[in-house]
This record gives C-alpha cells, structure tokens and sequence, in this order.
C-alpha cells in the first residue's frame, strides 16, 4: 500500500498494492498499522455504500461537532471525487484537490475532517463506499454548494447533472458558519 499525499497533503491518495491471476484480485484496502506508520491515528466507527447514476452528483458535505474522516473507494464504475478545505486558518482554505476514482484502478482517497467532500459520476452508473471516523449525525450535517464560483471545482460535467434539492440549496463558501467547529 502506498500513501501520496495530494496538492493538499492533508488529503491522501491510497494506492493499494493488487494482487491478480486468473482467478481474480486481492488486495488490503485499509490496515491500521500502515496509516499510523504515515502518522494517521484513525479509528473508523461506520461504512458506507451509495450507488448512483451517471451525472450523479452528490455534495459537498461535511459534520461540524461530530466530525469525519473518511477513507473512500469505488467498487464498481467511476467518479470524480473532490475535497475541498474549509478548515479556518488553513493556508489552502477554500482549495480543492480532486481525483478520478475506479472500480478497476482500485485507488482511495483519505479525507479528514476539516474538509466538505462530495463526487460526481462519470460511469453510467458508481457504487461508492467510504468509511467514516465518526457516526452520521443529522443535525451535524452542514454543506458547501457543488458550484461555488469562489472554490471554482471543474467538474467533468457530460450532460445533465442529477442533484437533490438540498445539495442545490446550500451556502457558499463565504456564507459558512465557520465559528462551528469544524474539526
């Protein structure tokens, strides 16, 4: 397993190494001690899957009080997977990293908490799974809207784009409440 930090190096591409015959794949797509090798102390409570259509977009989230880190994948299809830093005080407040995630390539993205996260679909259709360091809480839940001009994300946009009402509704960057604790 390899661990390369992105353009924002809080936020970690995870290459794991795959082993194939012609019987299949292998492959260990978390272990405990590697991560705290790298300096990652990470405990995760809960997982989590989503399927979803092509021009799916779904995001950018984020928890306040309780906060998440989260190790995601694609098991099956394709997206575009974004972080973007909305820690108060951090020199790269307001960036984004992005990475093209694969059912075939197999590569994860570690994000921690600090950070609203949210992917867009590029396969006719992504099963998703991620696993988080804290529980869903409802009333934590905040949000980033996917098409801030300020963050300016280039989404690999192909046609529509489906999106919940919510995810359309949320603040931009410059109306978060960052007084909440974000991390």
């Amino acid at each position: 397993m390899e661990i390369i930090p992105l353009a924002i190096p809080d936020v970690l591409s995870i290459r794991p190494k795959v082993f194939e015959d012609n019987r299949g794949f292998f492959f260990e797509s978390f272990n405990t001690k590697i991560f705290k090798d790298f300096g990652l102390e990470v405990n995760f409570v809960q997982d989590n899957r989503a399927l979803s259509y092509k021009g799916a977009l779904r995001g950018l989230h984020y928890q306040v009080n309780k906060f998440q880190g989260k190790l995601v994948s694609v098991l099956s299809g394709s997206v575009f997977d974004v972080a973007v830093d909305i820690r108060p005080g951090s020199s790269t407040f307001g960036e984004y990293v992005s990475d093209v995630l694969t059912g075939e390539d197999r590569n994860e993205l570690y994000i921690p908490p600090g950070f609203a996260h949210g992917y867009y679909v590029i396969s006719e259709k992504a099963e998703f799974f991620y696993k988080c360091t804290d529980y869903y809480s409802p009333e934590d839940e905040r949000g980033l809207v996917w098409n801030d001009s300020k963050v300016n994300i280039d989404w690999p946009i192909d046609g529509d784009v489906l999106i919940n009402e919510r995810d359309k509704s949320q603040p931009i960057l410059d109306d978060l409440n960052l007084k909440e604790k974000l991390c």
